[in-house]
């Protein structure tokens, strides 16, 4: 049956942060993820088997167990859940996956933080910017934070961009992070600064994000195989942020 399903023993989450980590633009969502579930020793706690998405194995480096390409990560004792996935999502496949995932957002009560790319130009060395959204009564997390507001209008597409339009219509509470990013190449430093400067201060969380920094030459060899993936697939499908003036 499709949708979520758990796997050992339940855990005890009162108010839980969830951050999202679907592939998209510079893979900033998922980079960022995998590292705090690694940074964390994040356990594994459900496969997600939402309608749509791509029946395979996964495997890790290793390690001899195989488990589902999506997949849910717990950390009872800073209520947090994290979504990692090791596979681009079809846009055929976008809507009934954000439909099955809110759903069961909505049940855990969770704050989810929805995380996307947005393709910019910057110097060696220059921080990117990084801009908040928020849906329902969430904006008020974001107030004891730097994050900026929206220099301008935007839109963010692919399955982020469908968990936030669920999110609106619901008018469930849920963040939205949007960062400047390399569009060619996985971005590590993007993926650090919505680490240090949005995921750690709203969920309450102290990351080190030197290694991600230290290693990127490292991390981007690894993530390209995916990354030449995500760029198969066509623009429409993969989540990022994009200036609304490209849709009128």
């Amino acid at each position: 049956m499709a949708g979520i399903r758990v796997h050992g023993e339940s855990v005890a989450l009162e108010d839980p942060t969830l951050v999202e980590g679907f592939p998209g633009v510079g893979l900033v969502g998922k980079i960022a993820t995998d590292h705090l579930i690694e940074q964390l020793e994040m356990e594994y706690y459900a496969s997600v088997g939402c309608e749509g998405l791509p029946r395979i194995g996964v495997y890790r480096e290793g390690d001899r167990t195989a488990r589902p390409p999506v997949r849910l990560y717990a950390d009872e004792e800073h209520d947090l859940l994290a979504l990692r996935s090791d596979a681009p999502i079809s846009a055929k496949a976008v809507e009934t996956v954000a439909d099955c995932l809110t759903g069961w957002i909505v049940e855990q009560e969770a704050t989810p933080l929805y995380l996307s790319g947005l393709p910019a130009e910057r110097e060696d060395g220059e921080r990117p910017d990084l801009y908040g959204i928020a849906t329902g009564d969430a904006g008020e997390r974001l107030e004891d934070t730097d994050v900026a507001t929206p220099p301008e209008d935007g839109v963010i597409t692919g399955p982020t961009g469908a968990l936030i339009n669920r999110a609106a219509h619901e008018d469930y509470g849920s963040l939205g992070f949007v960062v400047e990013c390399n569009h060619r190449f996985p971005d590590p430093e993007a993926a650090s600064v919505l680490l240090e400067d949005a995921i750690a201060p709203v969920a309450g969380l102290d990351i080190d994000v030197s290694e991600l920094v230290d290693r990127a030459e490292e991390i981007r060899a690894k993530r390209e195989q995916l990354a030449q993936q995500m760029q198969a697939i066509a623009q429409e499908e993969s989540s990022q942020a994009q200036p609304l003036r490209m849709y009128q």
